[in-house]
């Protein structure tokens, strides 16, 4: 239990049904479609058809969407794969015939087919009782009727005020007032409002054919753009089932690749090796294992990740051979001498967890990559575009290289944690590259340490990137200072790492208990 003598952040708890955002408005409207019948997968949509609105930075109709889904919170898991697919024109040798050799992030070329919009209709086909018609509703009154800006969005909007005067319609829809939008600024997008109109009224084939698409794909090719409107009528949700492991008698599950979701588990078999507890929570030891098993998982990734349509993805070799290769060689009094990774992106995006009356478990994923995406507005209808392409290699050979058809290495993951068959916790943590170690470091708060979910989402974070420690300013500098000792080279973040949600299902009780991170302006909210 907090120390209730200190400011902080109590868990919330219910009985009925729970939801976790990033945003107040997201997690009451979410609990209002509850309460009017809806089910975890209804309340999913709605909060983040609403998060696409009044936290445009992160999320949007423009961008792609993952999801597990575990009916009446037992049994079988659905893994949704809502990512974009590359145009059919986007052969690796048209970038390098023009000396393009890493697709540029504000460019037409950085945007893949946006799987947003399909993914929620195949979720809500599956899994829902409302429609898109009723659903999208409070996102359509936001953008047609204002919705005033928080602090946490205004941040970043200050953050990305040079890239948005330099987009593409941007100025326009973006800077109203020519300026970032400030804690409480009322912004209206009436075209936004409109394009969601249609999709409520016609379903996602009012996104993928006619005026939508045809106004995406005129300002995408009128800026360079290899995109079709066969591009856009094509593209279609992938059904599939998780891949996961057990760490400490759990079980946690991932959406496979094209999804990065693997990362986290290569991460979690590794720690498997080492007992935690043996080092407090705050301490040089654990950010240090926690480092390592990071760098390995990341090379790992960036070596053999890639869509699994194209390329072969050994799942099962990687989670056994992979990691027992590498595990042993972890030493406590340096660093392992690696190969240096750049990953080629570090977005931004929402995470949404929600379990209804009847247990059903959601936990769901949505971005549009770095905030503000591809920092191009299309033409007439207010939709931010993603720059989830970007993540793409044009290195023929790399299994995550850009090709026809293909499916970027992603980096956005959903994850939910099991034990002998029933939900325990559908979690996720935000933050683009440091999705998979936020998952292991919440994780091993609660497994390892004791923490409850508030507790295991507030503790000071730190993310191994690109060969530098950056460590967020509530790391101790003792720590910071034996991590240099051991080689690491260390920062200090500007911006804080992401943000989380998470909720335990209590079965014997019959009770939920839900957290939200302070760090963006999360909100969990039960009946």
């Amino acid at each position: 239990m907090r120390n209730f003598h200190l400011a902080g952040r109590s868990t919330v708890h219910a009985e009925n049904a729970m939801v976790a955002t990033s945003h107040p408005l997201a997690a009451l409207t979410a609990i209002e479609v509850m309460r009017a019948g809806g089910t975890a997968a209804d309340a999913a949509v709605a909060a983040c058809a609403l998060l696409g609105v009044i936290e445009p930075q992160s999320t949007g109709i423009g961008g792609d969407c993952f999801a597990l889904i575990q009916p009446r919170g037992e049994g079988k898991i659905v893994a949704y794969n809502g990512s974009g697919r590359a145009p059919m024109a986007a052969k690796p040798e048209w970038y390098l015939e023009r000396k393009i050799h890493a697709v540029p992030l504000t460019s037409a070329h950085a945007v893949s087919i946006p799987g947003a919009v399909d993914a929620w209709a195949t979720i809500l086909r599956d899994h829902g009782k409302f429609g898109l018609d009723t659903l999208l509703q409070p996102a359509i009154k936001a953008a047609e009727e204002g919705y005033v800006v928080a602090p946490r969005i205004a941040f970043d909007w200050k953050n990305q005020f040079d890239k948005l005067k330099k987009g593409t319609n941007t100025e326009r829809y973006l800077l109203p007032h020519g300026r970032p939008a400030v804690a409480g600024d009322v912004i209206r997008q009436p075209e936004l409002g409109r394009t969601l109109r249609a999709i409520a009224k016609d379903g996602r084939d009012a996104f993928y054919e006619g005026p939508i698409a045809a106004d995406m794909v005129e300002t995408l090719r009128a800026i360079g753009g290899l995109h079709t409107l066969d591009d856009f009528a094509a593209h279609t949700t992938e059904t599939t089932v998780p891949i996961g492991t057990t760490y400490k008698g759990l079980d946690v599950w991932q959406c496979p690749p094209n999804g990065p979701g693997i990362t986290m588990l290569v991460m979690l078999n590794i720690l498997s090796r080492f007992d935690l507890t043996k080092f407090p929570t705050m301490s040089v030891e654990r950010f240090h294992l926690e480092a390592e098993a990071a760098r390995v998982a990341y090379m790992m990734r960036e070596q053999h990740i890639g869509d699994p349509a194209f390329v072969k993805v050994d799942v099962a070799g990687i989670l056994t051979e992979f990691t027992e290769q590498y595990a042993g060689k972890i030493r406590m009094d340096r660093l392992l001498d690696l190969p240096k990774v750049s990953p080629p992106m570090h977005p931004t995006t929402v995470y949404i967890t929600v379990v209804d009356k009847d247990r059903n478990v959601c936990s769901f994923i949505n971005s549009i990559a770095h905030g503000f995406g591809a920092a191009i507005v299309s033409n007439k209808t207010g939709i931010l575009l993603q720059n989830r392409g970007a993540g793409f290699r044009v290195q023929p050979g790399h299994p995550n290289c850009i090709a026809p058809g293909k499916r970027p290495l992603h980096t956005i993951i959903p994850s939910l944690v099991t034990k002998a068959g029933r939900a325990l916790m559908p979690f996720g943590v935000m933050g683009g590259q440091y999705q998979p170690v936020g998952q292991v470091h919440v994780l091993t708060n609660m497994v390892d340490y004791g923490c409850d979910v508030q507790e295991a989402i507030d503790m000071p974070r730190g993310l191994h990137y690109e060969n530098i420690y950056q460590l967020e300013d509530g790391v101790p500098a003792d720590i910071v200072e034996g991590l240099r000792k051991l080689g690491h080279q260390t920062t200090r973040l500007v911006s804080p790492l992401g943000g989380g949600q998470a909720i335990w299902i209590d079965w014997e009780k019959g009770t939920l208990t839900g957290g939200s991170d302070p760090r963006k302006d999360g909100c969990a909210l039960g009946y």
